[in-house]
């Protein structure tokens, strides 16, 4: 059931934000003296607790050195750390501008995968989130896509009902788990197919 809200729910990272810095878990690999491939899955591995806020940061970059079967210290998990949250800080100015264009016609707002920490980074440095009607990071809500736990925080957060969001997303498996939960769903590629979808399914003004 709608409450005739228009609620476009976006994705942050493959959609606003950049992917990852292409060579970026090869730098933080060599930091280890580690094999970069057997990093990358040790990386990946590890990476679903601490994106949910099960694993703390330091939990995060423990498990995976013991993956790898390499010391644990401090300066090497702050290290990377903070190599980690620099090679996800990359936006799409285009992106970042239609955002925040549209909530001349529509709420905004946004649900990321991310953990705390790297959220928080976030926040500090990209002020237009501040701008948005809701912004739910996997990290501060305990629940990470496709979980259908993070759709109803942002339904319940926002006091709408499911059919009032169009949630926005580059992986199609979010945007399924999305339909399932009620909300509208489109499969991010370009901003043109973006915009076209987002003014078909608008009111008409």
């Amino acid at each position: 059931m709608s409450t005739d809200r228009r609620i476009v729910l976006f994705d942050l990272f493959g959609v606003i934000a950049l992917h990852q810095r292409p060579g970026a878990l090869a730098e933080m690999a060599a930091r280890c003296d580690a094999p970069a491939d057997a990093f990358a899955e040790a990386y990946w591995g590890c990476r679903p607790p601490y994106d949910a806020a099960r694993h703390s940061a330091p939990e995060y970059w423990t498990a995976v050195l013991r993956w790898l079967s390499l010391p644990v210290d401090a300066d090497t998990i702050e290290e990377l750390r903070l190599a980690d949250i620099d090679s996800w800080s990359r936006v799409d100015n285009r992106m970042v501008a239609y955002v925040q264009s549209l909530r001349d016609v529509a709420e905004v707002a946004l649900l990321s995968n991310i953990p705390a920490d790297h959220a928080d980074a976030f926040l500090a440095t990209q002020p237009w989130l501040s701008n948005l009607d809701h912004v739910a990071f996997s990290g501060k809500i305990n629940a990470a896509k496709p979980d259908p736990a993070a759709f109803h925080h942002c339904v319940v957060s926002m006091r709408a009902a499911p059919a009032d969001f169009l949630f926005v997303d580059d992986r199609e498996e979010n945007v399924r788990a999305a339909r399932a939960t009620g909300m509208n769903g489109h499969v991010f590629t370009r901003l043109d197919e973006l915009t076209a979808a987002i003014d078909t399914w608008l009111p008409t003004r």
